[in-house]
């Protein structure tokens, strides 16, 4: 599981990039890149990363799901994601 700071720091970044999106295309399409640099750097989308809803985890995320490969495997292992069934041949 993921650290409380690190998936805080990720919803305070969500909530700053959707903050400033408006203003950051405005200025990018304006060309005023002085003003661009002046913005928050976490205000930049490019800075997100997709976490697990359940553990935080980065790294083997589904987006499909929105969780990772092993959250994904216990919850279709125990029936509980609709249409995922275990293959079998």
């Amino acid at each position: 599981m993921a650290r409380k700071a690190l998936i805080a720091k990720q919803k305070r970044r969500e909530k700053i990039v959707s903050k400033y999106a408006e203003k950051r295309k405005d200025l990018k399409a304006k060309g005023d890149f002085e003003a661009l640099q002046k913005l928050p750097r976490d205000s930049n989308s490019v800075r997100l990363n997709n976490r697990c809803n359940m553990t935080g985890r980065v790294r083997g995320y589904y987006r499909k799901f929105g969780m990772s490969r092993l959250v994904f495997r216990e919850l279709a292992l125990q029936g509980k994601i609709p249409g995922v069934v275990k293959s079998s041949w």
